[in-house]
């Protein structure tokens, strides 16, 4: 049976029942004040229970019918009264089972249940919407990105084989340089399908130990930048997976120092903890950037002429450290420097250990 059928019989069941109910309350009540014999007299005439009850029982018997017709015609109107928003909810959900995620229920009316129903499906639409137009704009950045270093390589090959004179080490170098481009791009793609699934174990970790691992392993590409790296702080403990924390924070500090100032710039990495959760902090000098511009960093394959610096990498950075924040329920926020530069913070929520 349907839910509307149920709740029809519900509604003419329970009234059948009160008006059953209510009529042997009155016949119970009448019984107590009619003898069992008819008295006749120079008084008003006083009816027998037989009497009684000849009256009384056919007359109950229309009034349950009426009872039944009523609860079954009522219920059914009833019902269909309170169950037309859920019919709304299931198209919407046939709709979005069809592929259109655009489509939202927006009921009107008191805040109810089904209303609550609809606000939250009407949510979930709009972030199902919103990653899966992520997801294809992804998918179609990784195809051009990927494409780009076999094309490459195919255009080298090509040229070497019509001139078989060509220097091969030049073409063995150069087939090097794409193969390695693509390998880290390939990396990158796994490192950040593996954060959007979140699969991995949560451990504790300390951020500090981090951000001096990632200074010292950057050292080099800093000193050959003239870029100074400064790390402070007290430490950060919370919980994750030590090698995405370490991933996000030698992505940061490897942005900091690549878009910087040519000679004499600085990165301070700072860390601190509090009740509330834990921070990084990776603060870089650099050229001024546009609020505009700043806003859509964390997007994925963001680089060339959008950013400045000339080891761009494969564009995902920022973008995979998005991800791994996001993955440890935490927050990266980007700000620009006024004096030029980028502030990139990293909240996380606090770990007890150790404490």
């Amino acid at each position: 049976m349907s839910v509307r059928l149920k709740l029809t019989l519900s509604y003419a069941g329970f009234l059948l029942a009160a008006g059953g109910l209510l009529l042997a309350t009155v016949w119970v009540f009448l019984l107590r004040y009619v003898p069992d014999q008819s008295v006749a007299g120079p008084g008003p005439f006083q009816p027998s229970r037989t009497d009684l009850q000849n009256a009384f029982v056919p007359r109950a018997g229309q009034a349950m019918v009426f009872l039944l017709v009523v609860g079954l015609v009522g219920g059914w109107f009833l019902a269909g009264r309170m169950l037309s928003p859920l019919a709304r909810i299931t198209d919407a959900t046939r709709t979005a089972a069809a592929g259109s995620l655009s489509h939202r229920i927006r009921m009107e009316g008191r805040d109810d249940e089904f209303r609550e129903l609809a606000d939250a499906f009407d949510g979930m639409l709009g972030r199902l919407d919103a990653h899966v137009a992520e997801q294809q704009r992804f998918a179609a950045n990784a195809s051009h990105e990927l494409r780009t270093p076999l094309a490459i390589t195919q255009t080298l090959l090509d040229v070497a084989r019509r001139n078989p004179a060509h220097d091969h080490d030049e073409l063995l170098e150069r087939l090097l340089h794409v193969n390695t481009r693509a390998v880290a791009l390939t990396e990158a793609l796994l490192l950040l399908s593996r954060a959007d699934r979140r699969s991995f174990t949560h451990e504790p970790v300390d951020l500090s130990l981090f951000a001096e691992d990632a200074a010292e392993t950057l050292l080099p590409l800093a000193e050959g930048r003239g870029v100074a790296i400064e790390v402070s702080g007290d430490a950060a403990p919370t919980t994750g997976s030590p090698a995405l924390l370490q991933q996000l924070t030698t992505n940061l500090v490897h942005n900091a120092v690549v878009h910087n100032l040519p000679d004499g710039g600085t990165v301070w990495v700072t860390t601190r903890a509090g009740d509330e959760g834990v921070e990084l902090s990776v603060v870089n000098t650099g050229e001024a950037l546009g609020t505009s511009l700043v806003a859509i960093l964390k997007e994925p394959f963001l680089r060339g002429s959008a950013r400045t610096g000339g080891d761009q990498g494969v564009g995902l950075g920022l973008a995979i450290a998005e991800s791994i924040t996001r993955a440890h329920d935490g927050a990266l926020l980007l700000a620009r420097r006024a004096e030029g530069g980028l502030s990139a913070t990293v909240r996380l929520p606090a770990g007890r250990w150790g404490r």
